[in-house]
This record gives structure tokens, C-alpha cells and sequence, in this order.
């Protein structure tokens, strides 16, 4: 069982942050009766949290069970989705990126 959440990859870092904090919060008030959430919930409760271009975003919402969320400082653009778990996807979830900061290189980092 997995849940996942969607986020533009044209949204701000800090921004991208709270959408995603929502998004989980919103996912689970959304379907916290839902067989499925419940099974999720006994563990153990897989996130995945990937960026979005804005075609596989707007493809992604006709996958059902979903809430999108917007965000009130960027003119209530979409800024993410979040899916109700399960533990089958459609085939688009799987090319889609993992949200990861890019690592560091240099000093400090322990890489040169």
C-alpha cells in the first residue's frame, strides 16, 4: 500500500514544502474511512512523493479518489494532488520523478 502525492515541478521549494504537509493531511481527513486507508495505516504507510511536470499533473487527475490542492499565496494555483492509498497504480505512476533535493558537492559535504 502506498499513498501518493503529487507536486508541480514548477512550484518554489518552500512552497512545494507546505503542499505536500497539506496534501498528506488532506489525503488522509479525505479518506480516513476508506478500506484501503485503513489497511495503509496498519503499516507499514509508504509515501511516495514525486514532482509533476504540468501534463503528467493534469493526466494524473483523472486517476480517481484524489484532492488537489491550491495555493492561496501563488493566485490559488494547483500546487499538488494527493491519491488515496492502494496498492496498485496506473502505469504513469511509475515514470514519474521522486521528489529529492539535488545533492551537494564541495566543501563540507564529504564529496569533492
Amino acid at each position: 500500500m502506498k499513498m501518493y502525492i503529487l507536486v508541480r515541478d514548477d512550484i518554489p521549494l518552500g512552497f512545494a514544502m507546505v503542499a505536500v504537509a497539506h496534501a498528506s493531511l488532506a489525503g488522509y481527513l479525505k479518506f480516513q474511512d476508506a478500506p484501503e486507508t485503513k489497511e495503509w495505516l496498519a503499516g507499514p504507510f509508504f509515501k511516495a512523493v514525486c514532482k509533476a511536470n504540468p501534463t503528467e499533473f493534469e493526466n494524473a487527475k483523472r486517476v480517481p479518489d484524489h484532492v488537489v490542492l491550491t495555493e492561496s499565496a501563488l493566485g490559488n494555483q494547483e500546487v499538488a494532488i494527493v491519491f488515496k492509498p492502494r496498492a496498485e497504480w496506473p502505469k504513469m505512476f511509475r515514470f514519474l520523478r521522486l521528489y529529492r533535493d539535488a545533492p551537494s558537492v564541495g566543501p563540507g559535504t564529504g564529496e569533492a
